[in-house]
């Protein structure tokens, strides 16, 4: 998509009334509404900069929209598991209490579901003691859900419990969930500020350079990766086939694969393969055993469903797409091939897809939840609203959610992170 100003104009709900009760230890600790981060970063000769296009820096303000003894805030926690989810519930909590001086931290149960009053799910009181030790255990202690609720009757609950910010942690399905709750505080002319932390380990929402998560799910693929290949060497023919997650973009595997060095084909959702004939996989699958006698395989979940003639456009709960299961339909279609050839071969398949992501985060993705969770409250303490925290060279900044969701982040099929895979595995360039 080619950004435009106005595709990045952040939504407040007004001028900030109140002085902030952090005390930054240098002068220019706070940032100024009108510093902003370029979004064209290289400088060629042939391409002007274009100066016009630029998003809001996030961070603290020195004056503030809500007073923080009166604000109540809330965090609900929706759509697939991911490592980093209770970190981003520990740190937004002890930002708002300890450093703003916030009374009533709210955790939504059970993902949007808990905001229906239908549901009977009642919000538990965030404090400093429930969340000591959260940040070393996975999934998320607030439950998850997906789907979406009566956007009335959210708000309607957002009015009865008085709560003045929600931060919204998840994927693409959530932040189309924020925005409509937006939209409805926004018709009712209610001051609430809807803030999105963006959640997923596939690493593929747009404008956000690394999702908490995705280190996460890189070190545990690699442990699998690992395992599959000690398993497909150690036996005459052997082969490892290893389905990751990556509904749309084949960062996981991909990454994965650079981390492991030990793949021989990966296959992604952005690169299509002919799976047949001279120039298809099973081909160079043959090629490889026959002269090494073992090969790995990692594949993306969404890879290869052009394979899927009758394939439908149905999608889950949370709007995304439901593939057909490309790891069994290649493990079917490999030994059925080995087998009308006559050569023999013993495969193992593994998908360790829910056991990757229901884990506690690395060190990594400890450190960036917890910086995504500290600049989400920055910037519902300002007034900011309907607004993403993404990464912008380096930097943390402000998205408009109507500008991120409906969106994917894909891999450039040029780019090092391909290319070092090519590399490193000698797969045809499909």
């Amino acid at each position: 998509m080619l950004l435009k100003p106005e595709d990045l104009v952040v939504a407040s709900l007004g001028p900030c009334r109140f002085a902030s009760p952090l005390r930054p230890t240098r002068d220019g600790g706070f940032v100024s509404d009108d510093t902003r981060i370029l979004a064209q970063f290289e400088l060629r000769a042939d391409a002007p900069l274009d100066m016009s296009v630029s998003l809001e820096k996030a961070g603290p303000r020195a004056r503030l929209y809500f007073e923080p003894a009166v604000t109540t805030a809330a965090i609900v926690t929706c759509g697939g598991l991911c490592p980093g989810l209770n970190n981003v519930i520990r740190s937004a909590t002890l930002e708002l209490i300890y450093n703003y001086g916030v009374q009533r931290v709210l955790g939504i149960r059970n993902g949007y579901r808990g905001l229906n009053p239908q549901s009977g799910d009642t919000p538990v009181p965030l404090t400093p003691d429930f969340v000591e030790r959260i940040h070393y255990l996975g999934g998320t202690v607030l439950g998850t859900s997906r789907g979406p609720q009566p956007i009335a009757a959210m708000v309607d609950f957002l009015e009865q419990q008085r709560i003045d910010v929600l931060f919204c942690v998840g994927g693409d399905g959530t932040q189309r969930g924020a925005q409509e709750i937006h939209h409805e505080v926004q018709r009712r002319g209610l001051a609430k500020a809807i803030v999105g932390i963006p959640k997923t380990i596939d690493n593929d929402v747009a404008y956000v350079s690394s999702t908490f998560g995705y280190a996460t799910a890189l070190e545990q693929a690699e442990k699998v990766l690992r395992a599959a290949h000690t398993e497909a060497h150690s036996v005459v023919n052997g082969i490892g086939l290893v389905r990751l997650m990556g509904r749309e973009a084949g960062f996981i595997a991909a990454g994965a694969a650079l981390v492991s060095q030990e793949a021989n084909f990966v296959l992604v959702p952005e690169v299509p393969f002919p799976l047949d004939g001279d120039q298809g996989f099973l081909t160079a699958l043959e090629r490889r055993i026959l002269k090494r006698a073992h090969a790995l395989i990692v594949v993306a979940e969404g890879a290869g469903q052009h394979l899927f003639p009758d394939h439908s456009a149905r999608k889950d709960a949370s709007g995304n797409p439901i593939h057909e299961d490309i790891g069994v339909f290649l493990r079917e279609r490999i030994l059925a091939h080995f087998a009308g050839r006559g050569i023999p071969v013993t495969l193992k398949y593994l998908d360790p897809s829910y056991l990757i992501r229901a884990v506690p985060a690395n060190a990594w993705d400890m450190f960036l939840s917890d910086q995504m969770a500290r600049y989400a409250v920055h910037a519902a303490m300002s007034g900011r609203t309907d607004v993403l925290i993404g990464t912008w060279h380096s930097h943390f900044v402000h998205l408009p959610i109507r500008t991120v969701v409906g969106q994917k982040k894909y891999m450039n099929r040029d780019d090092m992170l391909w290319t070092g895979v090519l590399a490193s595995t000698g797969q045809p360039r499909w």
